[in-house]
């Protein structure tokens, strides 16, 4: 990711992608699953649905737990938002009208494989982020550019997890994960 100067409002965005050598459906089986997403992620510590659901569906909630050396431990509410099998999930989190941050899977089926992007927008409603701007005003977009890197960082570790183990079911022949 290169310098940007971009300020929170600005509503920064980070995409990373990937190729995977699995069907859009099998990769799908691993990006809506949201509670194996912190076996692969340092930062998120848990996730649990909420009224009742196991699975995504538009208007689903779930609520994160996140862990973070600078920022501590907190907790969110987010919703789904799109929703659309073997193709698009989104969460806005916390108020899905004034989110704190958008995220987003995109599946797009791809030389006999699938190319998965993962995207998100940090704002426009704040953030835990938000107390250390306030602290350091003029180091606004220095704090933006380091913690939207910090994203992408783990953005690409969590793809690269869900390639190998997309990679390796379909190599070793199993249908679900």
């Amino acid at each position: 990711m290169e310098w940007t100067g971009a300020r929170y409002a600005d509503k920064p965005t980070v995409e990373v992608h990937i190729w995977i050598a699995a069907p859009p459906e099998q990769v799908w089986t691993l990006v809506s699953d949201i509670e194996l997403m912190p076996r692969m992620s340092s930062e998120l510590q848990s996730v649990e649905w909420l009224d009742g659901r196991s699975g995504p569906a538009l208007g689903g909630r779930f609520i994160g737990r996140s862990k973070h050396e600078a920022l501590g431990e907190w907790a969110t509410t987010s919703h789904i938002v799109e929703y659309e099998p073997s193709k698009v999930l989104a969460w806005a989190v916390e108020d899905p009208q004034h989110p704190t941050a958008i995220w987003r899977f995109t599946l797009e089926a791809r030389n006999g494989g699938t190319l998965l992007r993962e995207w998100m927008q940090m704002g426009p409603a704040r953030s835990g982020l938000s107390f250390a701007i306030d602290r350091m005003p003029e180091k606004e977009q220095k704090i933006v550019f380091v913690r939207m890197r910090e994203f992408e960082a783990n953005m690409t570790v969590t793809l690269d997890a869900v390639k190998k183990l997309a990679e390796k079911a379909q190599t070793s022949g199993q249908a679900s994960l």
